[in-house]
């Protein structure tokens, strides 16, 4: 079964809820998981996973987080071609805008992406827990 990478930034907590039920899901699926923040993961490394789902939140005017995220994903970006890459995060206002904008970027990099990223306004619920876990027992199966 895949060996999964799931790194993720976080400023509330609210995107750290996401990828410890995303992690939950990809093991129930039975996916070798490391589940780290972007500060411990160095972007070379990478290419020792089969499968990364990225979380971030929507930061500012629907961007990802900038100093640490941002630059992390610009290092990665060349080393996705090929991969299988899910997106997830959460937003506080708008519409998640800066989801379909992460999701072009990724696509632009030649991934294969999952799904089309998983965004939950604010705290997720138990029922968006739910589904935090649905996203991960897919992205294992994919």
């Amino acid at each position: 079964m895949a060996n999964v990478l799931v790194v993720y930034w976080s400023g509330t907590g609210n995107t750290e809820i996401m990828a410890e039920k995303i992690k939950e899901g990809l093991e129930q699926a039975g996916a070798s998981v490391d589940l780290k923040t972007v500060d411990q993961v160095d972007p070379s490394d990478v290419n020792a996973w089969d499968k990364i789902a990225f979380g971030c939140p929507s930061m500012g005017v629907e961007t990802l987080e900038e100093d640490e995220f941002e630059p992390f994903f610009t290092a990665v970006e060349g080393h996705l071609s090929g991969k299988k890459v899910a997106l997830f995060g959460s937003y506080g206002w708008g519409e998640g805008e800066w989801m379909d904008a992460w999701v072009e970027r990724t696509q632009a990099t030649g991934a294969k992406l999952f799904d089309n990223g998983l965004r939950i306004n604010s705290t997720p619920s138990s029922e968006e827990e739910e589904k935090c876990v649905a996203f991960g027992q897919g992205f294992a199966k994919f």
